[in-house]
């Protein structure tokens, strides 16, 4: 499947990059699709000398919504991967999915597949009187590299249950059989379900989508702004109680380990920053938002995790979380002979502004 504009995929009339919302509308017009301007984001110090760089882009949102801090090309298009999922798991409340705590943390996650996890998306499956059988995310082996090598040595094979989105993909089934849609080709872009998400995808980030392609799991992916998933994520942690967006929120903040897994930094930094909703995704992306709406969004340019997690951690010092609360997502140390000589050191223009704790 080809990356094509979302009006050639599914027969709908969208705005191209370069044409301006409509009078009246709050839907912007989509993202540009061009060479992303990244800048240094994080330096690889070894021995006080800057041995690499990392580029990427940074939102910082403050909570009024307005952009506190930009690094980079925060308005350029590019695809969150599977960071879009709380997203997409507001979209199906909207069409109507019953699930609520620890499976609707699951129908967001990007899970390491431990037992609880694959448990989990069988329950999803069975309220709609479906099995695994009915998946069609790919076969893969469990994420988490624990559960990876206990899953090897026992001799199992890879399987759509045990690949990180089946929680996402089960979730999908379940919604696509309680409205009666045809079930085989959930996963076309055509198809109702993929055109309720990307409808709360333009409604959540506040701009049409420039691109849709496939994820690695089989899913339509929807290119947005990196500006545009922050302001998403702060809609998401900002709604009123009892909403589908303050339902997921609820759910991935009180069920971090099912969104996520065991030893995961996503839901480590939720557990150390009360309040925090955070979701990571391949190719070096990160969002958080707080509940009163102060959001960061991260893209590394060469999808490096080891930058991934100490630049978020400083965009969130940045935007006033207090930096005591973050010591532990600095990054892991660099080794020399088995002694630490270095690190990863967010630039100084992700420099924390002090006097404001959360």
């Amino acid at each position: 499947m080809s990356e094509q504009p979302l009006e050639e995929r599914t027969g709908q009339t969208r705005k191209s990059p370069d044409t301006p919302s409509e009078p009246g509308s709050s839907l912007a017009a989509a993202p540009s699709v061009r060479e992303p301007s990244h800048a240094p984001v994080a330096h690889l110090v070894r021995g006080g000398v800057i041995e690499g760089v990392h580029y990427g882009s940074v939102v910082v949102l403050a909570a009024d919504g307005s952009v506190e801090l930009r690094i980079g090309d925060i308005e350029a298009a590019f695809y969150p991967r599977s960071a879009l999922k709380p997203l997409q798991a507001v979209a199906m409340l909207r069409a109507g999915l019953p699930l609520e705590g620890d499976l609707l943390s699951l129908a967001a996650a990007s899970h390491s597949g431990e037992e609880r996890h694959l448990a989990g998306a069988r329950r999803i499956l069975e309220l709609a009187g479906l099995t695994e059988d009915g998946l069609r995310n790919v076969p893969d082996l469990p994420y988490g590299p624990v559960v990876r090598e206990d899953w090897i040595r026992a001799g199992r094979l890879p399987s759509r249950l045990a690949q990180n989105c089946s929680g996402k993909h089960a979730a999908m089934l379940c919604t696509t059989r309680l409205n009666g849609w045809s079930l085989d080709d959930y996963l076309d872009p055509a198809h109702p379900l993929q055109q309720v998400i990307a409808e709360t995808v333009e409604d959540l980030t506040g701009q049409a989508v420039a691109r849709v392609t496939v994820d690695g799991c089989g899913a339509p992916l929807f290119a947005v702004s990196l500006h545009g998933l922050a302001r998403a994520v702060a809609r998401i942690t900002t709604a009123p109680p009892g909403t589908p967006e303050a339902r997921v929120a609820d759910a991935m903040r009180e069920h971090a380990e099912m969104a996520s897994g065991s030893g995961r930094d996503v839901a480590a930094l939720m557990r150390a920053v009360p309040g925090l909703l955070s979701k990571d995704g391949f190719e070096g992306v990160q969002v958080a938002a707080l509940p009163d709406g102060r959001a960061v969004a991260v893209k590394i340019a060469d999808g490096a995790d080891r930058a991934r997690v100490p630049v978020t951690a400083a965009a969130l010092a940045r935007c006033g979380v207090d930096p005591a609360a973050l010591t532990a997502f600095g990054g892991a140390p660099l080794l020399g002979g088995g002694a630490v000589v270095g690190h990863i050191r967010p630039t100084g223009a992700l420099a924390p502004l002090t006097g404001r704790p959360t």
